[in-house]
């Protein structure tokens, strides 16, 4: 079957090849709804711009595409280092970019990388994956990371949310910690979602007379501040923090320092991740082993491009418990890993 063409494209869609091209060039002058429906058409159609075309079909870039929900913080800096530490052990270049929430941003993100990468590394826990899985250029190896619903016939690498949020509930119960306030991620993302019911789930388990507040953040430092100073404003009874991510820990811990607070005599404070930063504040909480999630993520893909392995399995990585100062539990009163 012959490839598809931009004037094929064009034809479907019932517009001027001129559009179709300032369209998927992401000129501004094209409307939005007709942007839509031409990325629906090249997608329909597997059309690929030529000049990506012509370079694969001359040789392998020795590059990986590495698309992520945003470029900045720790955790995204740790799983990069992994990335890069297993492709730069192979003579591979990392190529980055941000998947945008919005399906026709992310369909363009992605059309950009074909031609320019041998495979694609993805992770998008902020987007369903029937609103963007059309979109992924058809034949390029794509390996997921976190994505939100399962993606069938495509291998994918998945944090166990609930298992790590329940870690830290059942840490909580144990303290007989019982007023809590759970600092949540946006509500749209995927994680974020899964912690806070992987929590609730198990502190009815653990502790059923315990009361839960939930706040929302961003997974941004600043988030974390200003849930404290909700906190601190409303007069919330709290003797203990979850939140979903470290870096919304921190800004909690800042904040509740300034007001003068302590941690963890009055208020447990508890994150997600184990980012570089938690081991320097001495911050309890689940460990994933981002940089080694990276690594394996590489190691897979390099895999599939070489076709040694077509597994499409689901790799799961469940979090750890790791117990420090700003929970400050009795030695072997807990069943967790060392900081």
């Amino acid at each position: 079957m012959a490839e598809a063409t931009i004037r094929d494209v064009a034809r479907q869609a019932q517009l001027s090849v001129a559009s179709v091209s300032r369209a998927l060039n992401g000129h501004k002058s094209v409307r939005p709804e007709t942007r839509a429906r031409i990325v629906a058409v090249a997608n329909q159609l597997g059309y690929v711009p030529h000049a990506g075309a012509r370079s694969l079909s001359m040789a392998r870039s020795n590059a990986i595409g590495v698309v992520l929900p945003d470029l900045h913080g720790e955790f995204f800096s740790e799983i990069v280092r992994g990335m890069d530490r297993e492709a730069t052990r192979n003579g591979l270049q990392l190529l980055l970019s941000n998947m945008h929430p919005d399906p026709v941003q992310a369909a363009q993100v992605l059309r950009a990388m074909h031609g320019r990468v041998d495979g694609l590394l993805i992770m998008c826990p902020q987007m369903q994956s029937d609103e963007w899985v059309a979109s992924l250029p058809r034949g390029l190896p794509t390996i997921f990371l976190n994505a939100a619903g399962a993606i069938p016939g495509r291998p994918s690498l998945q944090i166990d949310n609930r298992a790590g949020a329940a870690v830290i509930a059942r840490h909580f119960a144990e303290l007989g910690r019982r007023s809590i306030v759970h600092i949540a991620g946006p509500e749209r993302n995927g994680d974020a979602r899964e912690r806070r019911a992987g929590f609730e789930e198990a502190m009815a388990q653990h502790a059923p007379d315990a009361r839960i507040v939930v706040l929302f953040g961003d997974f941004k430092e600043e988030s974390g501040r200003a849930a404290a100073e909700q906190i601190l404003a409303r007069g919330i009874e709290v003797d203990a923090v979850f939140a979903a991510n470290d870096m919304m820990a921190v800004g909690c811990l800042q904040a509740l320092s300034a007001a003068g607070v302590r941690v963890p005599e009055d208020v447990a404070v508890a994150g997600f991740d184990d980012v570089p930063i938690a081991r320097y504040l001495d911050l309890t909480t689940a460990r994933i082993g981002i940089a080694d999630m990276g690594a394996r993520a590489v190691v897979r893909l390099i895999e599939w491009i070489a076709g040694t392995s077509q597994d499409a399995a689901v790799e799961m990585y469940t979090p750890k418990l790791v117990v420090r100062a700003t929970t400050h539990s009795p030695a072997g009163n807990l069943a967790g890993v060392a900081a």
